[in-house]
């Protein structure tokens, strides 16, 4: 079959059985990993972009030509830029200094305009802080209300979390044969944990969050130390799970090394979460997780040392 763009690709990534893992710890149970670092952007991002893009062009929201300005960690920006570059509108990612530049590098290949902003004072690079996401959010506001722009605004636009209670939930479960009993995610934006909840929740799939064990931390692209998401208001969830940044580290390397899975920082937090569940609350089931992006995005962090 022959897709008339690249944004008809987006979607219906492979569910893989992480057995050599699984095997390697001696876990009890199984992990299923969705592979959507195969996505165009690299990244499950690329999910949301389409959706609130298509979205508001739909709605009339977002007219023609117009430009659309978002704050990114950089997939989101990807996936802007993809869907945006496709469809006739300029975009404008501003993101902090403090993520990693192969980033910015991808999305003005994409042609997107990349503003970079600086960090709080005493931030590190490479760790995110949430009040280095506030400069973010208040450059994006500025940057969008001086040139008449769109805020694809994924932290509040209904597309994030219905791209995943449209997509990700039933691709799992369908590819499960309805046998996965978990799932959790990282925490950015929190659609993709709101989505998929919404879609397996009602089918008796536990949900968890994954939170980072401290506010400043290496997991680029969540862990904001956001307690109030729009995305994740009644949304239930069977609890939380925290991951350091080694054992995030630990476990995107062993996803390398063991599956010939080359994902990133927050796949790799995944992972450890869901090795957590296994040896704990969800013992002998099946824990669902999502590769959120690609391991080629952190190159020139120590994530690969």
């Amino acid at each position: 079959m022959i897709s008339p763009s690249v944004i008809d690709t987006i979607g219906n990534t492979p569910l893989v059985e992480l057995s050599r893992v699984r095997d390697e710890l001696m876990l009890d149970g199984r992990i299923l990993a969705k592979l959507d670092y195969m996505l165009p952007g690299y990244s499950k991002k690329d999910r949301a972009a389409r959706a609130i893009i298509e979205g508001a062009r739909e709605t009339g929201e977002l007219a023609f030509g117009q430009t659309v300005v978002e704050l990114t960690s950089g997939n989101m920006g990807t996936g802007l830029a993809i869907v945006c570059g496709v469809l006739g509108h300029p975009f404008v990612a501003v993101m902090s200094e403090g993520n990693s530049e192969e980033r910015a590098r991808m999305m003005r290949a994409l042609g997107a305009e990349v503003v970079l902003v600086p960090q709080a004072q005493g931030s590190k690079p490479g760790e995110v802080s949430g009040q280095d996401l506030a400069l973010v959010e208040k450059a994006a506001q500025r940057i969008a209300n001086e040139r008449g722009a769109y805020r694809a605004d994924q932290f509040a636009r209904a597309g994030n979390p219905q791209a995943h209670e449209m997509g990700t939930g039933p691709e799992i479960w369908k590819q499960s044969g309805g046998e996965v009993t978990a799932f959790c995610d990282f925490i950015g934006s929190g659609g993709t944990l709101a989505g998929t909840a919404k879609f397996l929740g009602p089918k008796g799939v536990r949900c968890y969050a994954v939170d980072p064990d401290r506010p400043n931390h290496p997991i680029q692209g969540g862990g904001y130390s956001m307690p109030d998401l729009t995305h994740l208001r009644g949304v239930e969830l069977a609890g939380s799970v925290t991951v350091s940044g080694r054992d995030a580290k630990d476990a995107a390397r062993l996803l390398a090394k063991h599956e010939g899975i080359f994902a990133g920082f927050s796949a790799g937090a995944n992972l450890a979460a869901a090795i957590q569940l296994l040896t704990g609350l969800e013992q002998g089931g099946t824990v669902a997780i999502v590769m959120c992006d690609s391991g080629l995005k952190y190159l020139s962090t120590d994530l690969w040392e």
